[in-house]
């Protein structure tokens, strides 16, 4: 199995506090996610704090209004600093996907590491090159704007 792996860092001119409270819970994930994936967390309790062997379950619809259940299990978590979520079971072969957080002049810096794996082989390469690596990278940009009209745009000191 071929993985990929995607590094994304968008500083953001909060408080880490600020930053850990909003990213840290499930709750909050639909509405960093774009709409047209039709992103439900499903799962009871995800209004709360993410702990490690929390389970989160989700509806999506990510290519071609195919709609897709996806479980994650956030595997780590150091308040402040990170948490992992791991895909449980899901379209993707292998999902690891790091979220870090670190205060810096004026605000935080949020540090994703997202490494995954296609199903289907040489299929999944060709999958992947023809749309779910730019779906990713769509995801982040919208993302990192809707960040931005949350939080405000950072500027260095």
């Amino acid at each position: 199995m071929k993985s990929h792996q995607i590094i994304f860092t968008q500083n953001l001119p909060i408080p880490l506090s600020a930053a850990w409270d909003f990213f840290s819970s499930p709750a909050n994930l639909a509405e960093i996610t774009p709409n047209d994936m039709e992103f439900i967390v499903t799962s009871a309790g995800s209004e709360g704090k993410m702990y490690p062997g929390m389970i989160i379950t989700y509806k999506v619809s990510p290519l071609f209004g195919v709609h897709l259940n996806w479980m994650t299990e956030i595997t780590q978590v150091e308040p402040e600093k990170y948490f992992i979520d791991e895909q449980r079971f899901g379209p993707f072969k292998f999902w690891h996907h790091q979220h870090h957080f670190k205060t810096i002049d004026g605000g935080v810096e949020m540090t994703d590491i997202l490494t995954y794996g296609l199903p289907l082989g040489f299929l999944g390469g060709i999958a992947h090159s023809i749309t779910v690596k730019n779906k990713i990278k769509q995801i982040f940009i919208f993302r990192e704007k809707k960040v931005v009209e949350l939080f405000g745009l950072y500027k260095e000191k």
